[in-house]
């Protein structure tokens, strides 16, 4: 398995941030994502890296899909492919509806279409092609105008990955059929099969298998040479699954709890749903139950972290997101080098 982390530009220090990319780099780390959410953007921030890494690739986690117009994503794209030096993978995601209609008032309806508009129009757009679509999401050019089909100026000489992060039934098939990667979360390796069984039917109807897509899963890692204090440090990331399970998506809709449902935590995923929109926070966190935790992390002694890694290795995920605990940059950066040398060692 190849090595990667998450990094938001807003979530610490810039110059904290920069520093643990560059030492992640020395460490052998491959990959680094720079998430976009609600906080900084992503592309600005990958421009910056790449002035200061050499190696590693380089990839947005994710670029929201609807926040910007598709030949936008795909400049972008290409700029930073040229500024890293073929470095850059570009992920995509379709985000969900309170910050696409909260934050950029953009409607959330029909995200799978508007995916898979995306893509065409991106790939035909870095192939330098004067691009024409009439979508349902996408129409160019704009139809009543003067404008005729253009093409943009910047190009690669490297061919820009894409990756989708998706979680629905729907929208695994399209990231099967239509991308270079999968950008998976919510993951329990033990059910793989409700993921890869419909990344595969995807990829099969373009005449592919999982073999040909990067299957890449994060999870936060955290070591122990006590045993004893495996469960309370579980029991204290209990609030974070509750806030995946409750929090994230709307009343209605939340991708992840759907897809925790899917693994076999149906009961639980409902429970806690409910309590956390009744406003019941802390319990909606108790009733995240500690083995869900365990399934779902890479946290324990350096064994039992090993024979966690080799679990998911043995799934399929042949890249491994790793978000690295630790109070102090010098203690997350101490916890990556770990994790990264058991990569190593289970190959």
């Amino acid at each position: 398995m190849r090595t990667a982390t998450t990094i938001e530009a807003s979530g610490a220090p810039w110059g904290e941030t920069v520093d643990f990319v560059v030492e992640a780099e020395r460490l052998g780390l491959d990959v680094c994502w720079v998430a976009e959410a609600w906080g900084s953007d992503a592309p600005s921030p990958l421009g910056y890296l790449a002035a200061r890494t050499d190696r590693m690739l380089l990839g947005s986690g994710v670029v929201q899909v609807g926040t910007r117009s598709p030949a936008l994503i795909a400049q972008t794209a290409l700029t930073l492919q040229e500024m890293s030096q073929g470095r850059f993978l570009l992920g995509l995601g379709s985000s969900g509806p309170q910050v696409l209609e909260g934050l950029h008032g953009v409607p959330f309806a029909h995200p799978l279409g508007r995916m898979r508009e995306t893509v065409e129009v991106v790939r035909r757009v870095m192939a330098g092609e004067k691009v024409t679509h009439d979508g349902r999401h996408v129409r160019l050019p704009l139809p009543g105008g003067e404008a005729r089909p253009m093409r943009v100026s910047v190009t690669s000489e490297h061919r820009v990955p894409i990756y989708l992060a998706t979680l629905s039934p729907r929208m695994l098939r399209l990231t099967g059929e239509v991308a270079d990667g999968w950008l998976g979360t919510s993951f329990v390796p033990e059910a793989a099969s409700t993921s890869l069984e419909p990344l595969a039917q995807g990829a099969a109807a373009r005449g592919r298998t999982l073999a040909d897509l990067d299957l890449c899963q994060g999870a936060e890692v955290a070591f122990t040479d006590d045993p004893g204090r495996t469960d309370a440090m579980l029991d204290e990331r209990r609030a974070g699954l509750a806030f995946s399970l409750g929090g994230m998506g709307s009343a209605s809709r939340n991708f992840y709890r759907d897809a925790y449902a899917r693994q076999g935590y149906g009961e639980v995923a409902a429970e806690v749903h409910a309590l956390w929109q009744a406003g019941h926070r802390e319990d909606a966190a108790r009733a995240v139950p500690r083995a869900m935790v365990a399934a779902t992390t890479l946290i324990g002694t350096p064994d039992v972290v090993r024979e966690r890694l080799a679990v998911w290795r043995d799934a399929g995920i042949t890249t491994v997101r790793l978000y690295p605990a630790g109070e102090t940059l010098g203690e997350r950066l101490d916890t990556l080098a770990r994790a990264i040398e058991l990569v190593k060692e289970i190959g």
